[in-house]
Formats: structure tokens, C-alpha cells, sequence
């Protein structure tokens, strides 16, 4: 489970757990084959579907350099019918 970071709770996420799919921030280095074994191996529940996309990256100053935040990527996992995954720890700032 290196590659997944942690669950992501927004109001689309929530939305989406009603169609049996599930987001979470994944290591921008993590292939779509390698985060569905973890999942698959790590929760015993069947994959149907993942969509990925990179988010952009923010600024941040610290004083006279200017630095960008890490990259990483979002994936909606769809489950099949009759799976689910417990609720994941949220990341806390």
C-alpha cells in the first residue's frame, strides 16, 4: 500500500460513494495496474473500473523562492456490485 496516500473527502467523493466508487491521492509514479492489485490484495474486493487524472501543482513562496507542492495523481476505483471498502483515515493538515 505505498503507492496510495490517503482517501479524499470532498463533496464529489461523497457523491461518488453512491455508484460504489471510492477516490484517493495515489503516488504520481503508481501505475493504474499496481494501485488495482493493492486494492484488489489489500481490501478482497473485485475492480471494474479506475479513471486517473494529475492535479495541478500549487505555488508556494518561501520568501524569495518560489517552490511548487508535490505531484501526485487522484483515481476514482469503481467496485463492482455488492463490495465496498471501509471508510479510510483522512489526512489531516
Amino acid at each position: 500500500m505505498d503507492g496510495i496516500k490517503y482517501a479524499v473527502f470532498t463533496e464529489k467523493s461523497i457523491r461518488l460513494l453512491g455508484n460504489n466508487q471510492y477516490t484517493s491521492n495515489v503516488e504520481s509514479g503508481s501505475t493504474r495496474t499496481e494501485i488495482k492489485h493493492w486494492v484488489e490484495l489489500f481490501f478482497g474486493v473485485k475492480v471494474i473500473a479506475m479513471n486517473s487524472h494529475r492535479l495541478p501543482r500549487k505555488g508556494r513562496r518561501v520568501r524569495p523562492i518560489m517552490g511548487h507542492t508535490m505531484h501526485y495523481r487522484r483515481m476514482i476505483i469503481t467496485l463492482q456490485p455488492g463490495y465496498s471498502i471501509p471508510p479510510l483515515i483522512e489526512k489531516r493538515t
